[in-house]
């Protein structure tokens, strides 16, 4: 059923109600509708998740050149032929912790050592660290983006 419809049989059950109302209970309907269909919809997103492994634990702020996470893939859009990886540390955006490019051949998991990276390695405790994945048609920093998804986690 259409929302436009919906709306029009929502507003033939409720003639009673007046004027403020009867704009209020449809504005809400509405809404409740469109973020239903909007989540519906959102179900086939870009997504990964991801483990540290076993990196070395780095809590010093001298972060060590490891081998990438273990990344979980879940609908990588179908044009999808590189897939580009990055991390930033929430708490410090500014550091530069690099990342990597991985060919894209349909796995839904990428193993370490695909590419390196610099470790998260906090000087003052905890900090959350955001890995953001960017589906490409080619390996190319500039264009032919497809999609992104994001991960986060706390380390250590």
């Amino acid at each position: 059923m259409q929302l436009t419809n919906f709306i029009g049989i929502f507003n033939g059950k409720f003639n009673h109600v007046t004027g403020v109302y009867k704009m209020r209970i449809t504005t809400i309907i509405t809404g409740l509708l469109l973020s239903i269909f909007a989540s519906s919809a959102s179900a086939n997103d870009f997504e990964i998740s991801f483990d540290w492994g076993d990196i070395k634990k780095c809590i010093t702020g001298n972060p060590n050149t490891v081998p990438n996470p273990i990344f979980e893939l879940k609908n990588v859009p179908d044009e999808t032929a590189w897939i580009y990886f990055k991390m930033v540390d929430r708490n410090v955006p500014s550091y530069d912790h690099g990342g990597g490019w991985v060919e894209y051949k349909g796995q839904s998991k990428i193993n370490p050592g695909a590419f390196k990276y610099y470790s998260p390695c906090p000087p003052n405790g905890r900090h959350k660290y955001e890995w953001t994945a960017t589906a490409k048609k080619k390996k190319s920093s500039s264009g032919g983006t497809i999609s992104k998804a994001k991960a986060s986690k706390m380390y250590p």
